[in-house]
């Protein structure tokens, strides 16, 4: 996961600007910098976090925090012996997800879910069909879902409404916890 002060929507950006990102991002936001003060990585001066490097366990205990101020590079052969003493199973990798998102034009849930496809990765396995442009859409949208409101993820079966649902589903299924 990444994380940093910015707001949900400069996550957005940012992740959109790199034409996604596979991995969730926590905005530690309000209040500002809370997480990195607890792993002492706040800087109240510029009001902003220290580049770093945090493992936390299974059981969520932080075990390793490591600064890597500029100009620092991460050493992976470090982090790598960090994760081999803390032990455990292995790794989970990527999860993935499919299915079909229903929004409309001109709403903010909507562009939110879409976002968060685009920012995980998933613009090739969850179809995107647009409500107010497309009749058929919204007909599938009616029978699939039970109802016509978007946005709308029909997976599996099942339909979720609230973005912040379809979000967090979203990111369970790219990045589930162990």
């Amino acid at each position: 996961m990444g994380a940093s002060v910015d707001s949900v929507f400069s996550h957005a950006n940012w992740g959109a600007s790199l034409g996604g990102v596979s991995f969730p991002l926590l905005a530690d936001f309000q209040p500002k910098g809370g997480v990195a003060q607890s792993l002492g990585l706040y800087l109240d001066g510029p009001g902003l976090t220290d580049r770093a490097t945090v493992i936390i366990d299974r059981e969520g205990i932080v075990r390793y925090v490591s600064a890597v101020g500029p100009p620092g590079r991460r050493d992976i052969g470090e982090l790598a012996a960090e994760c081999e003493k803390i032990g455990g199973d292995e790794l989970a990798g990527p999860g993935s997800a499919s299915g079909t998102l229903y929004v409309k034009n001109g709403c903010g849930a909507s562009r939110a879910a879409k976002l968060a496809i685009q920012n995980l990765g998933l613009t090739g396995s969850i179809t995107i069909k647009n409500v107010d442009e497309d009749a058929s859409a919204k007909s599938a949208l009616a029978s699939e879902g039970g109802k016509d409101q978007a946005p709308c993820l029909i997976a599996d079966g099942k339909a979720t409404y609230e973005s912040g649902d379809i979000i967090a589903g979203l990111v369970s299924a790219v990045a589930p916890l162990p």
